[in-house]
């Protein structure tokens, strides 16, 4: 009220003074020099010459001038306009009856006026933007509904962005829907560390909403943020509050659903999950001819491993890294060093190094072929049988290439021989064989297809 008062006698005082200057002076230098000019003996120079006539005279023009002022008729300031922007509205109806949709979040209220009464309205009270739904009835069919506000200088005027709504108001009604969880932040959360598991305080929740909003749920889902900075080392943690949100078929957040409920909790387990497993240098590119890889050391070592963190699960599959390094044209030199980048394989969290030298030592190339090595089949289609045509379309020969010492030490056991179903179907067909081996030093050839039979499982 301070604030207002002394807001409205700065505003009185720059009037006066403005009249005065601008006014009252002007208009009595105007004055004097019309009753110089008239003469002396006349009646309107005498009356001029009375002391008190100037200064009732001035103070009538002032009056007329300031009341034209004040009605507008004549404007002596700017008018401005002013954005009050993200109002909220302030809906008015039965909250536990009824359910409205399409109400936006806010509004922007555009004032207009003079300066100073802007100044005020901001300062006077709040800006209420009510929409009062207490008169309209439930239905189906979207209704226009205008926006309110109370504008609280009436001097000024306004316009809302937007003025009308289109809404929609239906009868509110309630279910029961279980609950899940879903891990929100997880790359925030220390990267050795991993969800052992969730356990909620309640399996169900009751959602109230209109009928075919609730029959869009798919999930109602806990929503646990794993960015909290408790979240620091191995143990059980209680997370209270939890978000609980309503999502559609396609993972879409539904807005006008409210779920009921007075509190969710969350237990969480962390634990750390770790495995050791080798670097698997795998090679692009071809070495001159004669040349083969006589052995690799990476860091010095021969057995080189890296320590990967994780979810048990993916940990499971994972059997080694891959490194892979383009050996095109090498091997007349000797020896070859390669600084590397190791990335983490999917899935994995955290891998304790993430850079290496490979070593790689050069000899000369030998062959050895690998009699007899089983073909597997991969990616068999689903509901179908696939069988070689003949006995001899289950096995195939190997040819090995590599300095002796190595291939030497290489069995049918070291490679893997198999054929890729994939996208084929019922009938018979001749596939190519793939062949992958376990030592990366040594290149494996295969150049057989063999013979194959898809039919329906019986």
């Amino acid at each position: 009220m301070k604030k207002i008062k002394k807001a409205f006698l700065s505003l009185c005082k720059a009037v006066y003074v403005f009249v005065d200057k601008f006014i009252v002076t002007p208009i009595s230098k105007i004055v004097y020099i019309i009753g110089n000019k008239i003469t002396k003996g006349n009646k309107i120079d005498k009356i001029l010459n009375k002391p008190n006539v100037l200064v009732y005279v001035s103070l009538a023009l002032a009056i007329i001038v300031f009341y034209l002022v004040d009605s507008k008729v004549i404007t002596l300031v700017q008018t401005n306009s002013e954005i009050l922007s993200n109002q909220p509205i302030n809906v008015i109806y039965n909250k536990s009856a009824y359910v409205v949709e399409g109400i936006p979040d806010s509004v922007d209220i555009i004032l207009t006026g003079r300066k100073s009464d802007l100044y005020l309205s901001k300062q006077l009270g709040e800006h209420e933007v009510v929409l009062d739904l207490s008169d309209y009835e439930v239905s189906d069919e979207p209704q226009r509904v205008k926006l309110t506000y109370k504008k609280n200088i009436d001097s000024i005027s306004y316009k809302l962005d937007p003025s009308y709504v289109t809404v929609t108001i239906k009868k509110k009604v309630s279910d029961i829907k279980a609950i899940t969880y879903d891990l929100m932040n997880q790359d925030q959360l220390d990267e050795k560390l991993s969800v052992k598991s969730v356990t909620l305080s309640k399996n169900e929740v009751v959602v109230k909403g209109s009928e075919d909003t609730l029959n869009e749920i798919a999930s109602v889902k806990a929503l646990i943020d794993l960015s909290d900075k408790t979240f620091t080392e191995k143990g059980t943690y209680s997370v209270d509050n939890v978000n609980l949100v309503a999502y559609d078929g396609s993972g879409k957040i539904l807005d006008y659903v409210e779920i009921v409920s007075t509190s969710i909790s969350a237990e969480i387990v962390l634990d750390s999950y770790s495995k050791e497993v080798p670097i698997n240098v795998l090679t692009t590119g071809n070495l001159v001819a004669g040349k083969a890889i006589s052995s690799i050391t990476i860091n010095d070592k021969s057995d080189y491993r890296v320590t990967i963190y994780g979810e048990q699960s993916v940990l499971d599959e994972i059997k080694s890294v891959p490194v892979t390094i383009d050996v095109s044209n090498q091997g007349n030199s000797g020896e070859k060093t390669y600084n590397v980048t190791i990335s983490k394989p999917s899935g994995v969290r955290h891998i304790s190094e993430s850079s290496a030298s490979i070593k790689l030592n050069f000899g000369e190339a030998k062959q050895r072929t690998i009699k007899d090595v089983t073909v597997e089949i991969r990616n068999k289609p689903e509901g179908l049988e696939a069988n070689a045509m003949s006995s001899n379309d289950d096995k195939v020969d190997v040819q090995v290439i590599g300095v002796q010492s190595v291939i030497d030490n290489i069995s049918a056991d070291d490679i893997t021989a198999y054929i890729d179903l994939t996208g084929y179907t019922v009938g018979e067909h001749t596939v190519t064989v793939q062949v992958e081996g376990t030592d990366s030093k040594v290149q494996y050839i295969v150049t057989k297809s063999i013979n194959i039979v898809i039919s329906q499982s019986k």
